[in-house]
Order: structure tokens, then C-alpha cells, then sequence
């Protein structure tokens, strides 16, 4: 009997992969177009692209649409990472965009008096 995770394994990923394609096109043609325009950081489309990484297609979706609702001129903005999901990848497998969003903040420095 075949196991039901690796029967639909590649079809369960398919809506995930569409996404992540329309975003990355998105972010490569598109969005140099306008310059960066958005007012958080990581910026809409890579909000949505980590979204949809790490929380599927549907929630990632849901995510990604609620973030560009908040883009407006009324919004101040700011740093608005992505919550965190369950998903773990293999060393080496992480999605780019996950490093993107998620730079090392180096440790303060210690004040003279």
C-alpha cells in the first residue's frame, strides 16, 4: 500500500511552488520597476514570498494579503516579520528569502562614559 505523504507529496507542494514562482517573477520584473516604495521591512513581496514558504499556500496568502492591506500612507511601517511556522528544511535546503528577511544583528556596542 502506497503511504498517502508520498503519494501526494509533490501535489500538496504544487500550490506552494505556483506562488512562490508568481512572486519571485514578481520581484525580479516588477517590483525594480517602482524602487522601494514600501514602508516595512522585509518588503510586501517578501513578506508574501516567506509567507508562502513557510506557512503554505493558504495561510501564507492570507498572511501576505493582511500585510498589503496594512500598507497604506496612514501606516507608519516598520519591521513586520513573517510568524513563525512549523517548517523545517534540511541544512542547506532553507529557502534564500528566509535569510533575506532574517539579517544577523550584530550586538550592541558597549557605551563610553
Amino acid at each position: 500500500m502506497l503511504e498517502p505523504s508520498r503519494e501526494w507529496g509533490p501535489l500538496r507542494a504544487l500550490p506552494s511552488a505556483l506562488l512562490a514562482g508568481l512572486l519571485t517573477v514578481y520581484r525580479a520584473v516588477v517590483s525594480p520597476l517602482y524602487g522601494p516604495v514600501c514602508r516595512f521591512f522585509p518588503s510586501c513581496s517578501a513578506y508574501g514570498l516567506e509567507a508562502v514558504h513557510v506557512h503554505g499556500a493558504v495561510k501564507g496568502s492570507w498572511l501576505a494579503a493582511r500585510r498589503i492591506g496594512r500598507c497604506h500612507p496612514w501606516n507608519d511601517g516598520g519591521v513586520d516579520p513573517v510568524p513563525p511556522g512549523h517548517r523545517r528544511w534540511p541544512p542547506g535546503r532553507q529557502p534564500r528569502i528566509l535569510a533575506l528577511n532574517h539579517p544577523p544583528i550584530p550586538p550592541d556596542l558597549p557605551q563610553e562614559d
